[in-house]
Parts: C-alpha cells; sequence; structure tokens
C-alpha cells in the first residue's frame, strides 16, 4: 500500500532537497580536485581512464543490492549512514595529503569508497521522492533536481578550480566535509516516511528473492523492460560523443583548453535549459512521445557537431546546447514514469536495476570509443553513433510497447502484489 503523500511530507521533502544540492556540489568539486591531481600527477590518460573505470565498478555490482536494502530498511538512516561514511573517507584522505603519503592506488581506493556510498544513497534518495511529492508535481520536481544539479555541474569545475589556486589539494577536501554538514542538518530535522508493505509479503525475504521481485515488477509493467533495453543501447551509442569532445575539439579541431572549456560551458547552457523546461512545465500528455522528440533534437546536434567545419569551434559551440538539454528532459521523465507507474515499496530494486544496466554500457562504449575513431576517425564515428541512436529509438518506439509506458492516467495508481 503507497504511503499517503501530505502537504507536510512535501515540504519536509523541500528542505531535505535543499540540502543534498549542497551534497552534490561538494562531491562535484572534490571529483574536480581529485581528477586535477591524477591529471598532473600521473600525466597519463590510461591512469585517467582507470580511475574513471574504478568508479563505475561499484555502481554496477552493489547498486541492485542497494535498491533492495533502500526498499526493505529505513531510508534515513541509510542515507545518514552513506554520506557519512564518504565524508569520514574524505577526512581519512586529507589526513593522507597532510602527512604526505598519497599515492595513485591511495586516491584509487576513495574512488571506490565514495562510489559504494554513492551507489547505496541514489537509489535511496531516488526511491523517496514519490513518497513525499505529490503525483501533479513529480514530473516538475523531477525537472528542477536535473536543473539544480546542472548548474551545480557548471559551477562545481569553477569553484574547484578557484580553491586549487589559493589552497592545497588536502584543504581542497574540507569542503566535502561542510557540504555534509549542511546537507545532515535538514536530514536530522525532516521526517521521511517509512513504506507500508503488503500484509502477505514475508518479513524475512531474501536478497535474490528481492531482486528477482524487482525484475518481476519491470517485467510486469508494460514497457518498463523494453525501455531499459533501449536505454542500455542507447547509453552505450551516446559515450562515443561524450568521452572523445575534448580529443575532438583540441586535436582534431587544433582547438586550446580553453576553447574546449567554452564547448563544456556550451553543453551546460543547454542542460540548464532542459532543465527548465521540465521544471516549468506541468503536464505531459504523451512521455515516450517528448523523449522520442528529445532524441531526435539531441540527434540533430550531434550530426552539426561531426559535420562542423574543422577549426569553426564557435559553430560546435552553438550546437552543443542542442545535445545538453537532453538529459535533464529525457531523465526527468523517465524516472517520473517510474514513480507513477512502480509502487513505492519498489521503487529502490527497480531503480538500481535500471542504473546498473545504464552503468554496465557506459564503460564498454567508452573503452571501444577510442580504437574506433582511430579507426574511421571520430567525427565519422559520431555520425554513425548519432544514426544507430536514431535508428534504434525509432525501431523501439515503433516496434514495442514502450508507447504504452509513456501514458499516464490522471488517477492512476499501480498496485502490484508479488
Amino acid at each position: 500500500m503507497e504511503t499517503q503523500l501530505e502537504k507536510k511530507n512535501f515540504k519536509s521533502y523541500l528542505i531535505f532537497w535543499i540540502g543534498q544540492i549542497f551534497s552534490i556540489f561538494g562531491s562535484n568539486i572534490v571529483f574536480f580536485v581529485l581528477i586535477t591531481w591524477i591529471t598532473v600527477t600521473t600525466q597519463n590518460p590510461v591512469a585517467i581512464s582507470f580511475a574513471a573505470f574504478s568508479y563505475f565498478i561499484p555502481m554496477i555490482v552493489i547498486s541492485p543490492i542497494a535498491g533492495i536494502i533502500s526498499d526493505r530498511h529505513d531510508r534515513k538512516k541509510i542515507i545518514i549512514t552513506a554520506d557519512s561514511l564518504q565524508a569520514f573517507s574524505t577526512f581519512i584522505l586529507i589526513l593522507f595529503f597532510i602527512f604526505n603519503w598519497v599515492q595513485y592506488w591511495i586516491i584509487l581506493i576513495f574512488t571506490l569508497i565514495r562510489s559504494t556510498c554513492q551507489a547505496f544513497h541514489n537509489p535511496v534518495v531516488n526511491a523517496i521522492i514519490p513518497t513525499m511529492v505529490p503525483k501533479d508535481k513529480l514530473s516538475r520536481i523531477n525537472g528542477l533536481n536535473f536543473l539544480l544539479s546542472s548548474f551545480v555541474n557548471i559551477i562545481g569545475p569553477m569553484v574547484g578550480g578557484f580553491l586549487l589556486l589559493f589552497f592545497s589539494v588536502g584543504q581542497a577536501l574540507w569542503i566535502d566535509i561542510i557540504t555534509f554538514l549542511i546537507a545532515l542538518i535538514p536530514l536530522l530535522l525532516i521526517h521521511i516516511p517509512s513504506v507500508k508493505k503488503h500484509e502477505d509479503q514475508h518479513k524475512e525475504e531474501s536478497f535474490l528473492s528481492s531482486f528477482k521481485d524487482g525484475l518481476k515488477i519491470i517485467q510486469i509493467i508494460p514497457g518498463l523492460l523494453s525501455m531499459m533495453i533501449a536505454f542500455t543501447i542507447l547509453n552505450f551509442l551516446q559515450q562515443p560523443q561524450g568521452s572523445l569532445m575534448p580529443y575532438y575539439i583540441i586535436v582534431d579541431n587544433g582547438g586550446s583548453v580553453l576553447d574546449f572549456s567554452i564547448v563544456s560551458t556550451a553543453f551546460s547552457i543547454g542542460t540548464l535549459i532542459g532543465g527548465v523546461i521540465t521544471s516549468v512545465k506541468k503536464n505531459w500528455k504523451h512521455y515516450m512521445r517528448a523523449i522520442l522528440i528529445t532524441y531526435m533534437i539531441m540527434s540533430l546536434g550531434q550530426i552539426l557537431i561531426a559535420t562542423a567545419p574543422t577549426g569553426f569551434i564557435y559553430l560546435i559551440a552553438i550546437y552543443a546546447p542542442l545535445v545538453g538539454l537532453a538529459a535533464p528532459v529525457i531523465n526527468s521523465l523517465w524516472f517520473t514514469m517510474i514513480h507513477l507507474k512502480v509502487p513505492h515499496d519498489k521503487v529502490g530494486r527497480v531503480v538500481s536495476i535500471d542504473t546498473t544496466l545504464s552503468f554496465i554500457a557506459m564503460p564498454i562504449g567508452t573503452i571501444l570509443a577510442g580504437p574506433l575513431a582511430l579507426f574511421m576517425g571520430t567525427a565519422n564515428l559520431f555520425i554513425f553513433a548519432t544514426i544507430l541512436i536514431i535508428t534504434t529509438i525509432s525501431l523501439f518506439y515503433i516496434f514495442t510497447n514502450i508507447r504504452t509506458l509513456g501514458i499516464i492516467e490522471e488517477e492512476e495508481k499501480t498496485e502490484i502484489i508479488i
């Protein structure tokens, strides 16, 4: 049975959400600082790639378990525990910097710890949204989440770079402790509703059976499994442009680091625009149709970037927002569909399975992008991947039942008993 949504819960969620923005801000700065340290210290792109890969591993392995835990235990305690462990690990790393004990492998261990904490944190935060936010505000709140996250992604590296101008790496890492404390205060003050389970559901449920329940729910809800498969393929196909854009700007187009920063900012501006659209627009008549249109707009931007004349970086910067706006629109509508279709006490495990599928595709796509770019050229790879993206989303839309997933009735409430 779903938790009753009350105005008090919604106000509590807004307080919680403000704290989480600070938490994301701190994490973004820490990521920038550590990547900068790895880049300067190793000057090895393989080392940077391996550090990114070490972040993916816990997300792939732990996310399904974390989703099940978020559905079975006190979600507030899980968030506090995960965030506290992450902040404590940062404090330990600061001590390593103070005593000059830092080595590359220590940073990798720290990255694994942060990723593990995030693997527990993310499904829980996502799962509490439908228990505290009214149905008519879900799409706007999801859009606003991506809007502010996009804003943080813009200013995070700027603040991180500013801190490194005046402070050491170890001193800059204190920002993670500060933002953790800011996020902790509202979390301690609010009440996060517990989710009531069906009476016939076993109290002591094994992780394997819980995971199977998540898979059953995905299979039962029409279109959910098809869309997850589609997103897995699409995430794989988006990696070439996502991972090779620095190479494309600086090497293929003879640009500078400043040129790449400008293009990156243009992408972020597009993300902000997408976040504004989803946070302002209250009702969507057909979610999947909107996602399909967004993919087409994004694909247009990718093709324009790939076909821009060599050296015309300002054109790439003009086209970049078309690509950037896709993520907040697609993701906010996708999570809104999950929140509306999936029972509240099952959202965590469903989101974690979806996350696992996404993270499996991303590192594989990243690893293959480099050799393929050498074989066929970066621009040609971008165009080829974009054509496959258009083909994939079109085929799934035409020949699968994902269209039914995108139609949300006003009074729809999914009641699934396993």
